[in-house]
């Protein structure tokens, strides 16, 4: 089992991130990766929630709460994030399907945002993840997402 170090707070930082996943902002939606744990296919990445996000000018501005696609997105990223620790680096991760999705409670500004994933089955041709966002120790979000993986060219 990964774990952190006093000298480098995470195992992952935003510019590793950055490396592994095609996203860019606004659509980039891991800071970082605190744990990883290939012999067991899990992961939890860190996604800082902030005023200034550009989504909350649009939603519900007097009340703002992070859109659920987004949030299911984010954990996708965690999720293609593991595959590519797994060693199936090289292609990007599309989503092929989203199943058993709960939305527990809303997300704010100023949430840390814990995204979680296990790898359920993962091959040259794609995975399927258990993903969940939690926050302040609470589940806010729960799915099983699944995805292919494809050569940029074929895009």
């Amino acid at each position: 089992m990964a774990s952190t170090s006093s000298k480098k707070p995470y195992l992952l930082s935003s510019k590793e991130v950055a490396e592994i996943l095609p996203h860019r902002f606004p659509f980039l939606l891991v800071d970082a990766v605190s744990h990883i744990d290939l012999e067991n296919r899990e992961i939890i990445g860190i996604k800082n929630v902030t005023i200034n996000e550009p989504f909350f000018q649009g939603h519900f501005p007097e009340a703002p709460i992070m859109p659920g696609v987004l949030l299911l997105e984010a954990l996708a990223q965690i999720g293609g994030i593991l595959i590519h620790q797994a060693g199936y680096g090289g292609k990007i991760a599309v989503f092929l399907n989203i199943a058993y999705a709960k939305f527990r409670s809303p997300v704010l500004p100023g949430d840390v945002l814990h995204l979680h994933a296990k790898a359920l089955h993962i091959s040259r041709n794609g995975g399927k993840i258990k993903a969940k966002v939690v926050v302040r120790d609470k589940t806010a979000v729960e799915a099983e997402l699944s995805c292919a993986l494809v050569d940029k060219s074929t895009l």
